[in-house]
């Protein structure tokens, strides 16, 4: 996946999503709890557990875009919105990253719900790097450490 620099955003830039979709932690918070989410996942033995910790750690990173990149704006909306596609729409740069964790998503749900087999070993390998890089990109793309 290709490194993206640092940006600032202000204000005026921050594209307004629902208030019920924003994190209720800081990016800081959330960058913290990403890095313990992959610790715990590099010593999980089991590939269904540590598959879905690394993604679950991957959606704190991009949770932490959205606390620094999105406004709340107040309402509701009748379509459900997950994180991946706020991500695309507040950071439209980290798409390719966007469009693969939502891939994985479905597999992550089965395999938090202790569905057997559901990843191999090298599935949950691969995702908890893919996960690791995706967390140093969006620490380095807002600039928190």
């Amino acid at each position: 996946m290709p490194e993206i620099p640092a940006q600032t955003t202000t204000d005026r830039d921050r594209k307004a999503i629902p208030a019920r979709s924003m994190p209720n932690r800081s990016p800081l918070e959330l960058l913290i709890l990403a890095r313990q989410g992959l610790a715990e996942a590099a010593e999980e033995p089991h590939d269904g557990p540590r598959y879905a910790t690394a993604h679950l750690a991957a959606l704190r990173a991009a949770a932490a875009v959205l606390a620094i990149r999105a406004r709340p704006v107040a309402g509701h909306r009748s379509q459900v919105t997950n994180v991946w596609s706020l991500l695309i729409q507040v950071a439209p740069e980290l798409r390719e990253w966007a469009e693969f964790f939502a891939a994985t998503a479905r597999k992550r749900t089965m395999a938090q719900a202790g569905v057997a087999s559901v990843v191999t070993a090298r599935e949950a390998d691969d995702l908890l790097r893919d996960a690791d890089h995706f967390v140093s990109v969006v620490t380095d793309l807002i600039g928190l450490r």
